[in-house]
């Protein structure tokens, strides 16, 4: 592929998101370069194996790897070749450590309702074989849901769990609306239900689970200082929030860092880690058996 360097800290620069990041849209532009690289089975397969090779060296026992498989067909592969190509890398990363694995297959809210069509029918065949959920995600505008009733409707019938991006970036109504047109079980983000009292209120009442990530929610300016977002609030207030990466690389974080953030800026307690460990559990869209295990760590 063409890339702009070839010194390492350069190119760090360009998949890497800046801490003064202007906006979701900047954050978003980091992706560019490494989505070149994603297009062949081989790369495909690797770079799943290493992500879960990262992760159980740090500890994490359980993922659930989130990508957009239109992405990645640029080069000829089928959708179904790249959602393949995922699942074989987290069963190699299985085999060699002790880390389990899902996948999330992501519709992007700029591509028209038959690309999501696609993506839903294409991972149908995976399900309970490594593809667990359906997301949508990608910039966020203004009362997007309605756009994708039905595809996430027939990916309900199918049985894919539903997790939606929404509430990221200033439209807290947008989870109210995730939640009652999509049927969204969880949240990603979900930070601006802070502003919406019907948002904030359904989420609290069924239970909802926010995948909430305090170092992405910085760089895109959804959050102005870590000591100002709402997640230990939110959890005080018994919202099921969860702690994760957004995503490691463009983010430069880890689930050490992310953890970090909570410990250094809110003084959580042991005890309050705990609960948010167990709430991540109970939201993971993984089978009873796995659930048992990853209760059994804490």
């Amino acid at each position: 592929i063409s890339i702009p360097y070839y010194d390492i800290e350069n190119i760090k620069k360009e998949v890497t998101a800046p801490a003064e990041c202007k906006s979701l849209d900047e954050y978003l532009k980091r992706f560019e370069i490494p989505n070149l690289v994603m297009q062949s089975k081989h790369s495909l397969r690797r770079i799943t194996f290493e992500l879960l090779e990262d992760c159980a060296k740090e500890n994490v026992k359980y993922i659930e790897v989130r990508f957009a498989p239109l992405l990645h067909i640029t080069k000829g592969l089928s959708v179904e070749d790249v959602i393949e190509s995922v699942i074989s890398g987290i069963k190699d990363a299985e085999e060699k450590y002790n880390i389990k694995g899902n996948v999330i297959l992501c519709c992007m809210r700029f591509m028209s309702i038959d690309k999501a069509f696609e993506v839903v029918k294409a991972g149908k065949k995976y399900l309970l074989k490594g593809v667990v959920a359906i997301d949508l995600c990608g910039s966020e505008g203004e009362g997007f849901c309605k756009k994708f009733i039905e595809p996430i409707s027939l990916a309900k019938e199918y049985g894919y769990r539903i997790t939606i991006h929404a509430g990221e970036t200033g439209i807290g109504k947008n989870v109210l609306e995730a939640v009652e047109l999509l049927g969204a079980e969880r949240i990603g983000h979900g930070v601006f239900i802070k502003d919406c009292i019907e948002a904030y209120n359904i989420v609290k009442d069924k239970g909802i689970t926010l995948e909430m990530c305090p170092t992405s929610n910085i760089q895109t300016k959804a959050i102005d200082d870590f000591k100002n977002h709402p997640i230990h609030k939110f959890f005080n207030d018994g919202i099921r929030v969860s702690v994760n990466t957004d995503n490691r690389t463009v983010s430069d974080t880890n689930m050490t860092k992310e953890c970090d953030v909570l410990l250094r800026e809110f003084n959580i307690t042991v005890e309050e880690y705990k609960q948010i460990y167990l709430n991540s559990v109970d939201a993971a869209f993984a089978d009873a058996e796995t659930k048992e295990w990853l209760r059994k760590m804490i």
